[in-house]
């Protein structure tokens, strides 16, 4: 390709470095398996500027996924389950993934079904706000289970986090 964009045709590598030269530019291999190679002459220093550019503008618009981390016990007060289940609400409505895990201690781990009833049971209880991602796993002495908020849901509060961000900076940029 030309200086302007438009197509040069077949020419030998001699004239198009010379086209280069003459319009202040780089030639530039864009496919060298193809018969014949095929280049552009183009700034080089520019390309590389303003594709950096739009990998910084990618990087700010992609969303942040934090996980969570909640610890339960099988023999769970319902006070104490409702403390929790509390808090996985907090976390889903904030937008971020809750990784719940039920420990066994003991004597506990050879009854995993009733770890997988109590996360089946909140996972249920907090359905309106999350999705199961990963269902209940046993992990050693653990059982492990994902949920994440629904996706409308992740967005909303995503873009309210950082319309957040942006308040926040925009308050703490110096005054001329």
């Amino acid at each position: 390709m030309g200086p302007e964009g438009e197509q040069v045709g077949i020419v030998s590598i001699g004239e198009a470095l010379r086209l280069a030269q003459d319009s202040e530019l780089d030639l530039v291999e864009v496919a060298p398996m193809a018969r014949p190679p095929v280049a552009k002459l183009m700034d080089y220093g520019k390309f590389k500027y303003e594709s950096a550019q739009k990998a910084r503008e990618a990087r700010r618009n992609q969303a942040l996924t934090v996980i969570k981390e909640m610890r339960l016990r099988l023999k769970i007060d319902p006070h104490d389950y409702e403390t929790k289940k509390g808090h996985v609400e907090r976390f889903l409505k904030g937008g971020d993934k809750v990784k719940i895990t039920v420990m066994f201690r003991g004597r506990e781990q050879s009854r995993p079904e009733m770890g997988y009833r109590l996360l089946q049971r909140l996972a249920a209880d907090v359905s309106e706000l999350g999705v199961i991602e990963s269902n209940p796993k046993q992990d050693g002495r653990n059982m492990v289970m994902v949920i994440a908020p629904h996706r409308n849901q992740a967005a909303t509060d995503g873009a309210r986090r950082q319309a957040k961000a942006d308040r926040a900076a925009e308050g703490q940029a110096p005054t001329a």
